[in-house]
């Protein structure tokens, strides 16, 4: 995995500091052509070796990327030196869509600090435990719809990851199928990943043309950007007057938004304005940004059983041993579960849900190694790559995350998936305890093969992941999903 930053080109470098080493630029456009649009964390790398240095520099119209290649150096800048690198740059076509109010989206002030108070809050791990039962019920719900339907299994998972957001932000039960409010955060989430890489839309490299008119030929992102507005607004407060009305009727059921509002006093009084708004924001960034981002480490998961059966069958032999295929799993059984456990921790760092990541920003000049970082934009990468960290990083291997005698290891670097400093996911207990009710409970009861054709041959399983945007999907594949005998049937019958 990597750090990107990327920065405002400054014509005067701090002290006489160079920039770091990089490949030489063209003149005007820079390395805007050099740095694929698919898997450019891999360029990145190769490039760290050919100029022999952890921090690289490269310009794209005007402005310096800077490329932190270890885990050393992001902890550096974005943790001991997070005063300096928690904001967001400026994202000229967000800003046209109004989407400043989105938390992992915001500047680095006042109420983002406010908004952020009330998400850790909400998501703090002893606070999550809570949600377990519910967790249990939706994965249950899962295995139901997978046994009815096996070939739709990547709908199922995005319903799943979606009940779960919706009923913890705000006690909502999803509808089985085409659901107004998890379908304006799907289609809002679409937008955004599509629109934030670099080279995206010429908008964000050139922010004049936001003032240029409609009618001129390229200024379609403008019509993009009136959606973006609409569909902003039904994500913040469509679900958050759900409870609010649920508040007055009595019918308002546990949430992270309910909690919240019942620190209010008055929230129909003008003076709770305020604070009402800020509860609907960080709602609203909750459930816009975890309706997605686990559903590509769930549609992985199901990849990696296709291709590794030998990882499945001692998985589900560890999962029997507890159970006695008696039951399905719970949270009380993790203890006993360690190849579990090294499972999702695999998923997590095999497949980088965001292999490009959300942008920080340098708020000041800065230096790191006698290397001078300006003010200005920075974005991160995946880093959990490395080879000299994780040998074969592109072959599954739970035993990464164990020890010689079995038990599960901790892994500081893997705290990379979630980001780093003060812009770290508040969610990722939420995911934890997710990832591990799902896993198991698919262990528990299917088995995923690959599928075979009409003449009875294997269909082959590529593991190439889609990452043309910012969150990287496994690509479309097929596979077999049955039941593993007569006891797993009876168990998902009894749900």
């Amino acid at each position: 995995m990597f750090i990107v930053f990327k920065v405002f080109e400054s014509r005067r470098r701090r002290r006489g500091l160079a920039y770091p080493p990089g490949p030489r630029p063209l003149p005007v456009v820079g390395n805007l052509f050099d740095i694929p649009p698919q898997y450019s964390w891999k360029a990145y790398a190769e490039w760290a070796k050919i100029y022999g240095n952890h921090t690289i520099s490269l310009t794209a119209l005007g402005k310096v990327i800077v490329v932190l290649n270890s885990y050393k150096a992001a902890k550096d800048l974005l943790e001991k030196r997070s005063g300096i690198y928690s904001a967001r740059p400026s994202m000229p076509f967000h800003e046209l869509m109004e989407w400043g109010w989105i938390v992992p989206l915001s500047r680095y002030d006042d109420a983002w600090r406010a908004k952020r108070k009330i998400l850790d809050h909400g998501m703090r791990p002893n606070a999550a435990v809570q949600y377990q039962p519910m967790q249990k019920m939706k994965a249950h719900d899962f295995l139901k719809h997978l046994a009815s339907s096996p070939e739709k299994f990547r709908e199922h998972i995005t319903h799943f990851q979606g009940a779960i957001i919706m009923s913890s932000v705000y006690g909502y039960d999803v509808s089985e199928h085409g659901d107004k409010y998890l379908g304006a955060a799907n289609e809002m989430n679409d937008l955004g990943v599509r629109t934030m890489l670099p080279g995206a839309l010429f908008v964000n490299d050139l922010p004049i043309l936001k003032y240029l008119p409609e009618w001129l030929p390229g200024m379609g992102f403008k019509e993009l950007a009136r959606q973006g507005r609409r569909l902003a607004d039904e994500v913040r407060y469509a679900p958050f007057e759900f409870v609010k009305n649920g508040m007055h009727t009595g019918t308002a059921r546990p949430s992270i938004t309910l909690a919240n509002l019942e620190q209010i006093e008055d929230i129909d009084s003008p003076e709770s304005a305020r604070a009402l708004e800020l509860i609907a924001e960080a709602s609203g960034s909750l459930y816009s940004a975890g309706a997605d981002t686990t559903v590509s480490t769930l549609a992985s998961f199901f990849l990696m059983l296709a291709q590794y059966p030998d990882i499945q069958e001692k998985a589900q032999a560890e999962v029997d041993a507890v159970t006695r295929r008696e039951r399905l799993p719970d949270y009380s059984d993790r203890p006993r579960l360690p190849y579990i456990d090294a499972i999702c921790k695999e998923l997590l760092r095999w497949r980088v849900v965001t292999p490009i990541g959300l942008p920080h920003a340098a708020m000041q000049d800065d230096e790191y190694n006698g290397y001078f970082i300006p003010k200005g934009q920075c974005s991160s990468t995946a880093i959990l790559h490395d080879p000299s960290v994780y040998p074969d990083p592109e072959t599954f291997r739970p035993e990464r995350f164990l020890t010689e005698d079995g038990n599960v290891k901790d892994d500081v670097m893997l705290s990379a998936v979630f980001g780093f400093g003060k812009r770290v996911c508040p969610g990722r207990h939420l995911v934890d305890t997710t990832l591990f009710i799902f896993v198991t409970s698919v262990l528990s009861v299917f088995t995923v093969a690959k599928a075979k054709d009409a003449q009875g041959n294997e269909i082959p399983v590529d593991c190439v992941s889609n990452t043309s945007t910012l969150i990287s999907y496994p690509e479309p594949f097929k596979c077999s999903i049955t039941p593993r005998d007569s006891k797993a049937e009876q168990l998902i019958a009894g749900l």
